[in-house]
C-alpha cells in the first residue's frame, strides 16, 4: 500500500505544483509508514520527481490524453490507486485537479476534502486543517472513509527536497469511449510569459490605471520581479485585459508568495480570491480603499509616480546584487 499523487505536467514537463505535491506526500507517507507513488500522463522525464521523495512512478503514455479530459484523467487516477492499493490520494488545487478530485473520490467511494493547508493533524482519526469561508477562516476536517482524497491548497507547503531511489513502470489503464464523451475543440494558451497558475509573484492592476494604454506600468514591474500580470474584474469587463488575467473569487484564485495590487480598491470578491497570498502589497491613492485593511504593506499615493520609481529601484538593486 502506498500513497498516490497525480503529478501534473504540460507539454511533457512537470508543473511546479507536482513537486510541491510530492514534497507534501513524502511527509504524509512517512507518518503513515508507507511510500509515495506518482501517476503521470504523457510526461517526458520523470526522474526529477525523485528529488522530492517519490519512490515509484506509474507512467501513462496515451495520445488520447494529449488534451485534458476530467473524466478520462480521473479514471486513470482511480485505476492507479486501485493497482497500488492506495488509501490516501493527494491532488493539487489547480483548475484541472479541482475538476478531477470529486470524480476520483466518487470512483473510489472515498471521502474528499479540498483546500488542505498543512500536514494531517492526526492520522487516527485522520484530521486535516483546511481553508474555509473564502480563506477567511480555517476548519478541522475528519475523514472517516477507508480511502481518502486530499486537495492540497496551492503554495501551502512549498518545495522540500528529499532524494529517493526511483522506480518506474509503464501503466496502461483501461479507457473506453464513455471516458471521452466531452470533446475539446480548441485550447488557447498564453505563451512567452509567466502564467498566473505557476507564478510565485503576481502584479495586478485595476481601474486606477485609467486605461489599457497605461498597462506598461504593470508589465514593467512584473518583468523585473519575474512575475505574472493580472487584473481586477472591472478591468477585464472593460476589455482592457483578457479575462484569463482576471483574479479573484469570480476569476482565478491565487495563493502567491507576493501579490502587488496597483489601483485596485479591493472589492470583497477580489480580496477573497487573493487572500491566501502570503504577502499583499497595495498601492492606491485612496487611503480609505478597503484593500488597505487586509494588506501587509500599503502605499498611499499616485501609482503613476510610485510604480516607475519602484521598478527603477528594483532594477538597480538587481544590478548591484547579480
Amino acid at each position: 500500500m502506498s500513497l498516490l499523487i497525480y503529478a501534473e505536467s504540460a507539454e511533457g514537463k512537470f508543473k511546479k505544483v507536482a513537486f510541491e505535491l510530492a514534497s507534501y506526500a513524502k511527509k504524509v507517507a512517512e507518518s503513515l509508514g508507507t511510500t509515495v507513488t506518482a501517476v503521470t500522463v504523457n510526461a517526458s522525464d520523470v526522474s526529477e520527481l525523485s528529488k522530492y521523495g517519490v519512490d515509484k512512478v506509474l507512467k501513462v503514455t496515451n495520445d488520447k490524453l494529449a488534451t485534458f479530459n476530467a473524466k478520462a484523467f480521473a479514471d486513470v487516477i482511480k485505476q492507479a490507486a486501485q493497482k497500488e492499493g492506495a488509501r490516501v490520494i493527494v491532488l493539487s488545487s489547480t483548475t484541472d485537479s479541482i475538476y478531477l478530485a470529486p470524480l476520483v473520490a466518487v470512483g473510489l467511494e472515498a471521502g474528499y476534502t479540498s483546500n488542505v493547508v498543512g500536514l494531517p493533524l492526526s492520522t487516527s482519526p485522520f484530521q486535516v486543517k483546511r481553508n474555509a469561508f473564502s480563506n477567511k477562516a480555517f476548519n478541522i476536517t475528519e475523514i472517516s472513509t477507508d480511502i481518502k482524497v486530499l486537495g492540497l491548497a496551492k503554495n501551502s507547503y512549498g518545495l522540500v527536497e528529499s532524494s529517493s531511489t526511483l522506480s518506474t513502470e509503464d501503466f496502461s489503464p483501461s479507457l473506453n469511449d464513455a471516458d471521452f464523451n466531452v470533446k475539446v475543440e480548441n485550447v488557447e494558451k498564453v505563451t512567452g510569459k509567466v502564467t498566473i497558475a505557476d507564478a510565485e509573484v503576481v502584479v495586478s492592476g485595476g481601474r486606477g490605471l485609467k486605461g489599457p494604454e497605461n498597462w506598461g506600468l504593470v508589465e514593467d514591474l512584473a518583468a523585473v520581479l519575474g512575475a505574472a500580470t493580472a487584473c481586477s474584474k472591472p478591468v477585464s469587463d472593460l476589455g482592457w485585459r483578457p479575462h484569463s488575467e482576471h483574479v479573484g473569487q469570480t476569476g482565478k484564485p491565487v495563493a502567491t508568495n507576493l501579490y502587488i495590487a496597483i489601483g485596485i480598491s479591493g472589492a470583497i470578491q477580489h480580496i477573497a480570491g487573493i487572500n491566501s497570498s502570503k504577502v499583499k502589497v497595495v498601492i492606491n491613492s485612496d487611503p480609505e480603499a478597503p484593500f488597505f485593511k487586509v494588506a501587509d504593506y500599503g502605499v498611499v499615493g499616485d501609482a503613476f509616480e510610485i510604480v516607475p520609481k519602484l521598478t527603477q529601484k528594483l532594477k538597480e538593486f538587481k544590478a548591484q546584487n547579480s
